[in-house]
């Protein structure tokens, strides 16, 4: 697959991206190397490779989904102007 100058000009245009007449022959070098790298990976053969999210092999942890308040009401509300009862009190705005 090739791209051609007018196709560096619709790409900068959908990306909008301004892009002078002297840069689009450069552009389309790099755009052409990009997608003649993409086609080599193409050509790779990854018959029988498990797919990964790591070199490493690991487990995710898990941890109990419990509901609790945290346990820092009090730390929480310390700073605020107004608090009770671990609640923030605001002024009332609608009547």
């Amino acid at each position: 697959m090739s791209v051609d100058q007018a196709t560096v000009r619709k790409i900068a245009h959908l990306a909008r991206i301004a892009v002078s007449e002297a840069e689009i022959p450069h552009l389309q070098n790099e755009l052409n190397s990009m997608l003649h790298f993409v086609e080599a990976l193409a050509s790779v053969d990854v018959e029988g490779v498990e797919p990964m999210t790591s070199v490493m092999p690991m487990a995710l942890r898990i941890r109990a989904d419990v509901v609790n308040d945290g346990e820092m009401a009090a730390l929480v509300t310390r700073n605020a102007p107004q608090s009770e009862d671990h609640f923030f009190l605001v002024p009332k705005v609608v009547e």
